[in-house]
């Protein structure tokens, strides 16, 4: 992993709020999407495709990349905002979100665009099919790791823990979970709904090794990742807390937002925060 200057962590802070900019503007166009997790994603997505993944999107199915799976897929327009900015397709793609015949469907359908990896659509899924992929790879001797972004809400459903039991038995330390720890699900908080606490204490149960970091926070999230990368004989899970609505302050900790999009005047004034943010992030270059 390249080393992260104080000049790259700039450059990181603004693509991930291009990346922001990127999903207000899809979701304007497309007028459905889900918009809370979508951006409280953003830095941990760009995080991801700037900085940690071995990929490259001129060779999108190179065999020895790193796969990251989308477990989540409801936010994928973070996704499809973060791979536009690393190079894999025209920005200008973002505003075809959601329509017919787009490669931009409201979840990611893997045969439509190539490194989606997986389509998803239904909760809890994910982690199995990262478990798969982590398995398989260290029967062939292969190197590259699989990450799994993961809802809290999603932890909800017993697919999810049948894929994290069998991790743990496997030793599976090639995988790693991202959960994107925003306490909300789209009738309200997920500690009301059907509580996860004590999360962490679930995953050490099943022999994971746990790590905590702040999502939103560029460098945390960076440095955990590093961290968990050298633990050895374990599978390992990054709970990420962040804020639902991230870089949008009317929309920041409101889980109504968690389904659906800005209108036009809402969209004008949350690129408007955008911008103003992105000012001040290349004013201290």
């Amino acid at each position: 992993m390249q080393s992260l200057t104080p000049q790259r962590l700039t450059q990181l802070k603004e693509q991930a709020n291009l990346c922001r900019q990127g999903i207000i503007r899809s979701l304007l166009s497309a007028g459905s999407g889900h918009s809370a997790g979508s951006l409280d994603m953003a830095d941990i997505f760009t995080a991801f495709y700037q900085y940690i993944l071995r990929h490259d999107p001129k060779n999108p199915e190179w065999p020895e990349r790193d796969r990251l799976l989308l477990s989540c897929g409801h936010i994928t327009p973070v996704r499809y905002s973060a791979m536009a900015y690393a190079g894999y397709f025209p920005v200008e793609e973002l505003l075809t979100l959601r329509k017919f015949g787009s490669r931009l469907q409201g979840h990611p359908e893997r045969t439509r665009m190539p490194a989606l990896e997986t389509t998803s659509g239904p909760l809890g899924e994910g982690l199995a099919q990262g478990t798969g992929m982590a398995l398989a790879a260290k029967m062939d001797g292969k190197e590259f790791r699989t990450y799994v972004v993961t809802s809290d809400a999603e932890h909800q459903c017993g697919l999810h823990w049948e894929a994290v039991l069998t991790a743990g038995k496997f030793k599976l330390d090639n995988l790693m979970c991202v959960i994107d720890r925003n306490f909300i699900q789209i009738d309200g908080s997920t500690e009301d709904i059907m509580p996860l606490e004590p999360l962490a204490d679930k995953y050490r149960a099943f022999n994971w090794e746990v790590f905590q970091c702040n999502g939103n926070d560029m460098a945390e999230f960076i440095q955990t990742v590093e961290k968990a990368k050298a633990v050895k004989g374990k599978p390992v899970v990054i709970i990420a807390i962040t804020v639902p609505g991230k870089g949008v302050s009317y929309m920041e900790g409101d889980y109504t937002w968690h389904g659906k999009p800005p209108n036009k005047d809402q969209a004008d004034e949350a690129l408007r925060e955008l911008e103003a943010e992105r000012e001040r992030i290349t004013a201290h270059a």
